[in-house]
């Protein structure tokens, strides 16, 4: 522990006592030194480290070792903490030594922020320590040789990791099967050794020729070789693992091999000789070769394929993607061949052919499905997919029989043909703009819900559509009946959190943005328990997985939306209602003039995949739709996360004069100087530009529905609320600047504030003039929800909060110079005044609108409406009446809080007269 140089860091002399005691033996009252400073700073790394090390140098070797693993876990990375941790390791060596080398080089390696630390500190030292225990013949466990090899790997030593497997060590490789061929195999292809991993791949397929990760390596190793014209050597053994396949006339044969040795048998057959014959012809096209037709026919050989697997589930998923080996003139051909082999009862009354069985179900469900992801049903007219649906319907009220003893968490063998038939409604729907066919595609998932209550694609495109349509209300529930678990929460949280506040549930939107961050909150801690696991039972490779997923939830872009998302409803609910905006920013610790959103390392979590759909390739999701979402969200995120830390440095600036003139105020964490409020504005109005660029660009491109979700970004820049608030939070940087110039020589300035209090209100007015309109539109005896009215009325709530958090800065500034003022009213004094009226008669206005609405949609029998188009049975009535009910109960609830939130707002008038 010897003498260290000195350090500015005030850490070095609070730890120095404990060095000392240390360095001279008294390791009892270095313990309780340590102690003492971890009472003041519990989160002093290098306290707890040396504490470790006192308690391993009085016998304790259990409590240093587990004190030791809380702090590793942290992965702190100044060098007080580093260094300690060495010297803790080093004198622990005679003891779980293999576990010390984890945690000294595998855990900072890993996930250090210093990459050059890693591979030029860490990893070589645990390289070391672990090449004296080979050497000195120590390595007796598999998980040792496990983390050898993954240090090497770390360090790009993949000649020495792969002289590791093959060798001695090598064959304790034994807990899971293939151990050492499947590392063997990673290494080959990271050295590009392609013979070895063509060989490989041969004799792993030979052993089990079902196993689809060896036919991939087989078929990329092949055609690494065709492309640098290997040929074997003259003398030998082709390579280290035997024969290399170098040809297509060699990887034809295999292929045909293997489906020889398939055919040979009775029964049970596997499907992965089939797949990948498809697979090899599918390649060979693409290389123009003409040895593809060795291999048959792709029609002919899915036919064969859906003979002798058509009745499992998974044949949908192996066929659907090779169907662009089919031309699209084999398209009606191909359908027609499967329905051949699919068993049907003659067609009863309404003409439809129904399954005998669940085997013939089965089957006809796969060429329906088939069907649709060769695009036949899309090129139906509107009576041909009135058709289908009664077609399918038929399918899925034939099919419940064969589920009447299934237990209620089982899913009915017919559910898809409902969720197919909603699938057609909701195409119809968008071609047509029919509402109906919206309403009864609700009714039908509705009716499926019933049945199926544990389906969660059912629940999934219920939820898409009830938000859709605007109705938030029974969207809670039937996300909470999902059951998410986990990292689902962040991968399909979005489905919920998207839609909470921007329908006006407030209540709602709190409880779903509680339950996502209690999520993420958690994340730390979780993880670091399995870290701890996994080292205590010598699971090292997973620890790797463990810090991945951890970064990868603490980058997370629907976690920084959610917080931010959150802080702003608790302000637009609570600031200047329950206490003031000031007190409110407080207590969220917000960084006002730091960004605390990893922006380049933001991780896009989501499933966008998660909802089920068959659509052909031309309907499906791109990467453009992707990047293009991804785009639009982190706009509005940065248009967000900059307007909570603007409405920040406005609670700032409402100090005293005497500490608002200060160069910097700072009060309980919450900071703000002149600058920074000048520097934000720039920033929100630069990302405001580039948000009416992105929309204006490519206002065309529609995502799938089944895809991601629309951003809030559109929606806001039509309804006008991003200007109005980019407006309103300018003011402030005007008053600062009258409040030093003063009334008397600031006229031009008068004016310009004038006009800006001026500009506001017609803003204001413009939006609330948006709003207006039937949530419910009824004609014609139909219903028509509008519920972009809902949505434009919650940007109008959130813009009149901001503005009334200005207004009260503007009142503080001005009231002291009113005081001061001639006998003349200065203009400034006057437009304010005028622009306090004009937000009263506004908020006036729209408690009118929300009341006269509240009372349309109360009076309105959405049960006398008609659902022309489709005959519906009395049950099918009554479940779409169920989803109608559900859609008018949750506008009345939107209307009701937003009313409420809004009567809240309009009681904080007053408080503007000056």
């Amino acid at each position: 522990m010897a003498a260290r140089g000195h350090v500015q860091d005030p850490n070095d002399r609070r730890l120095r006592p404990i060095y000392d005691y240390l360095d001279n033996g008294n390791n009892k009252m270095a313990i309780q030194q340590a102690d003492k400073l971890l009472k003041k700073h519990k989160d002093l790394h290098c306290a707890k480290v040396l504490k470790a090390i006192g308690l391993q140098r009085t016998g304790k070797q259990d409590e240093a070792f587990t004190l030791a693993q809380e702090v590793a876990i942290l992965e702190p990375t100044d060098d007080n903490s580093l260094q300690a941790l060495t010297i803790l390791y080093r004198e622990m060596h005679r003891r779980d030594h293999m576990e010390i080398v984890v945690l000294i080089g595998l855990t900072f390696a890993i996930s250090a922020q210093d990459e050059k630390l890693s591979q030029t500190m860490f990893l070589p030292l645990a390289e070391r320590m672990v090449e004296k225990m080979v050497k000195e013949e120590k390595i007796e466990a598999e998980a040792e040789v496990q983390l050898y090899f993954m240090i090497l790997e770390r360090l790009g030593k993949y000649v020495e990791a792969l002289e590791v497997v093959q060798g001695p060590l090598g064959e304790k490789l034994t807990s899971e099967l293939q151990s050492r061929e499947n590392k063997c195999m990673m290494l080959y292809r990271r050295l590009e050794r392609w013979a070895e991993c063509n060989a490989l791949s041969c004799k792993l397929l030979l052993k089990n020729p079902d196993d689809w990760q060896f036919y991939i390596l087989y078929f990329d190793s092949l055609f690494h070789l065709i492309d640098q014209s290997w040929a074997p050597p003259q003398e030998g053994a082709h390579s280290a693992e035997g024969e290399v396949h170098a040809s297509t006339a060699q990887a034809i044969s295999f292929m045909k091999d293997r489906i020889a040795t398939e055919e040979a048998k009775e029964s049970k057959h596997l499907r992965g000789p089939y797949l990948a014959r498809l697979e090899l012809i599918r390649r060979l096209r693409v290389r123009s070769c003409p040895e593809a037709q060795q291999l048959g026919e792709p029609l002919e050989l899915m036919f064969q394929f859906f003979v002798k697997f058509g009745d499992k589930p998974c044949c949908i998923t192996d066929l659907k993607i090779f169907l662009d080996l089919l031309t699209p003139d084999q398209h009606v051909q191909f359908i027609n061949r499967l329905m051949e082999a699919v068993p049907l009862c003659a067609p009863g009354e309404d003409g439809v052919a129904l399954p005998g069985d669940t085997r013939a179900l089965q089957r006809h469900l796969c060429v329906t499905q088939l069907s649709r992801s060769l695009g036949q049903q899309h090129a139906l007219n509107t009576e041909g997919k009135l058709g289908l649906i009664k077609e399918l319907k038929a399918h899925y009220q034939h099919g419940l029989q064969f589920g009447k003893s299934c237990l209620k968490t089982e899913l009915q063998f017919s559910d898809m043909y409902c969720l197919m038939a909603a699938h057609v409604y909701v195409d119809l729907w968008l071609e047509t703009g029919d509402q109906n066919m919206l309403w009864q595609c609700l009714g039908l998932l509705e009716e499926g819900l019933s049945h199926s209550s544990s389906n969660a694609q059912f629940k999934l495109l219920l939820l898409l559509l009830y938000c859709r349509l605007g109705a938030f209300e029974p969207v809670v529930d039937l996300y909470s009946s999902l059951d998410a678990k986990h990292v689902q929460h962040d991968t399909i949280g979005y489905l919920l959190t998207r839609y909470a506040e921007s329908l006006g549930q407030f209540a709602a939107a709190s409880q779903s943005c509680n339950f996502s961050l209690r999520f993420f909150h958690s994340n730390q801690k979780d993880t670091s328990e399995y870290i701890i696991q996994a080292y205590k039972y010598g699971a090292f490779e997973k620890i790797p997985e463990f810090i991945a997923f951890r970064n990868r939830l603490n980058h997370s872009l629907h976690f920084a939306q959610v917080r931010t998302e959150r802080m702003l409803l608790d302000l637009f609910l609570e600031a200047d209602i329950s206490s003031p905006l000031e007190e409110s920013v407080k207590s969220m610790s917000l960084c006002l003039e730091e960004d605390d959103i990893p922006w380049d390392s933001l991780r896009d979590n989501r499933d966008l995949t998660v909802l089920v759909s068959w659509d052909p390739k031309d309907r499906q999701l791109n990467e453009e739709h992707k990047q293009r979402s991804l785009e639009e969200d982190t706009l509005w995120l940065r248009l967000r996360s900059l307007t909570l830390r603007l409405i920040g440095c406005v609670s700032a600036l409402t100090h005293p004069p005497a500490s608002r003139n200060s160069e910097k105020t700072t009060e309980n964490g919450v900071t703000a100087k002149p600058s920074s409020l000048q520097s934000l504005l720039s920033q929100l109005e630069n990302t405001l530009n580039q948000a009416t660029q992105l929309t204006e660009k490519q206002p065309q491109l529609q995502y799938p529905f089944v895809g991601p979700v629309a951003s809030r970004l559109a929606q806001a820049l039509s309804s006008g609320c991003c200007q109005c608030q980019l407006s309103s939070l300018q003011l402030p940087l005007h008053l600062q600047e009258l409040e030093t110039t003063g009334l008397d020589e600031s006229t031009e300035l008068q004016t310009q504030i004038s006009n800006l209090f001026k500009s506001l209100a017609v803003q204001l007015q413009d939006m609330l003039e948006k709003c207006k309109g039937d949530l419910l539109e009824v004609k014609d005896g139909q219903s028509k929800p509008q519920p972009f009215l809902l949505e434009n009325l919650v940007y109008f709530v959130e813009s009149v909060c901001i503005v009334l958090w200005v207004s009260n800065y503007c009142g503080s500034v001005l009231r002291p110079l009113k005081s001061k003022a001639s006998t003349v009213t200065p203009p400034v004094l006057s437009a304010y005044q005028e622009f306090s009226s004009s937000l009263q008669s506004l908020l006036n206005q729209a408690l009118e609108h929300i009341k006269s609405q509240e009372l349309s949609l109360t009076a309105l029998e959405l049960g006398a409406l008609s659902l022309e188009g489709q005959t519906q049975s009395e049950a099918e009535e009554t479940f779409t009446k169920t989803a109608m009910d559900k859609v008018h109960s949750s506008y009345l609830r939107s209307l009701q809080e937003i009313g409420e939130l809004l009567k809240k707002r309009a009681d904080t008038l007053k408080s503007l007269k000056i």
